[in-house]
């Protein structure tokens, strides 16, 4: 007797398809947000480490070169529309006693996304009280300034944006934060020698991007 076995192949083939497309798209995806938390883990450490590198002073005009910088790294996952970028100076307040403590003396702000603010303070907090006493940053990992020093803190988050589908892992947010004290800075108060406008200057109420 004579088997037909020519759709044997066929059949399998409908059987496994479903199941290797999701292996291979899960696979895809995932490499994708792994590519997401690398770069959202090199902006922070980037704004931190550039911010803290300018010397002698800072001025509204290097804030936007270490913007540009944060904007061109994350280029490749449509980082800036679905970022904010918190960069805080924070200082010892200078105060003695029971209002002895840490400050935020500025803070500038990067990226479309309206969703978050700071998880530990505004400009100005701790100027004058010890609200912020044990510095900023995670707790059990708070991070402080000495009295001749400054701490350049970053935090960014990311609203994660799929290669694919959101089916895979929900909807994610890629949050990373980093520090680095400023090097050879006497000067930590915020300058604007280029004369940059109020409404160009990258505060914390501006949610506009870089083209």
């Amino acid at each position: 007797m004579h088997e037909d076995k020519s759709g044997l192949a066929l059949i399998e083939f409908a059987f496994t398809a479903p199941f290797m497309l999701t292996v291979g798209l899960t696979g895809m995806e995932t490499a994708n947000l792994a590519v997401g938390h690398l770069q959202v883990s090199q902006v922070a450490m980037l704004v931190a480490d550039n911010a803290s590198r300018v010397r002698n002073s800072i001025d509204e005009a290097d804030i936007r070169e270490i913007f540009t910088g944060a904007h061109l790294t994350g280029s490749s996952i449509d980082f800036s529309p679905n970022a904010r970028i918190i960069l805080s100076n924070l200082e010892h307040n200078g105060e003695t006693g029971s209002d002895e403590g840490q400050w935020i003396r500025w803070q500038r702000c990067y990226g479309g996304n309206t969703s978050y603010t700071s998880t530990y303070g505004n400009e100005g907090d701790g100027e004058n009280d010890s609200s912020l006493s044990a510095g900023i940053g995670p707790v059990g990992k708070k991070i402080s300034a000495t009295p001749a020093s400054a701490v350049n803190f970053v935090e960014v988050v990311y609203d994660y944006k799929p290669l694919i589908s959101d089916r895979f892992f929900g909807n994610i947010v890629i949050r990373y934060e980093s520090a680095f004290v400023a090097r050879e800075r006497n000067d930590h108060a915020m300058k604007n020698a280029s004369n940059i406008s109020a409404s160009e200057r990258w505060t914390c109420n501006r949610y506009a991007v870089i083209t």
